[in-house]
């Protein structure tokens, strides 16, 4: 995410005062319930689905994501970088490619 929209996400939080509101557990929660509002537009179908809903929904779990992240004091592309390397030692290309199986399973 570039520094604007951050920047913006930021702005639209402060002008309200909604930060108050912001601790790290609701924000877990916010993104948990927004996460299950993006499932539900897949819910009746795979194929059909109302793509404007959708994106709707994948950034409400984007901005609380931003939200956690700056109430945390962390990095994305540290912290996403952190996980892929823990990702890649679990799931080797020669174990894994091609399969859906679990790290465990492989």
């Amino acid at each position: 995410m570039n520094e604007q929209t951050k920047n913006r996400i930021r702005q639209f939080v402060a002008d309200r005062n909604w930060d108050q509101f912001h601790s790290p557990a609701n924000l877990a929660k916010s993104i948990a319930i927004e996460a299950c509002e993006l499932l539900e537009c897949f819910q009746w179908s795979e194929e059909n689905y109302d793509l404007q809903h959708v994106k709707e929904e994948l950034a409400d779990v984007l901005v609380y994501c931003q939200d956690l992240l700056d109430k945390l004091g962390l990095d994305e592309d540290e912290i996403i970088n952190m996980k892929m390397d823990q990702n890649a030692a679990k799931y080797p290309v020669e174990k894994a490619k091609g399969k859906a199986d679990k790290y465990d399973a492989l």
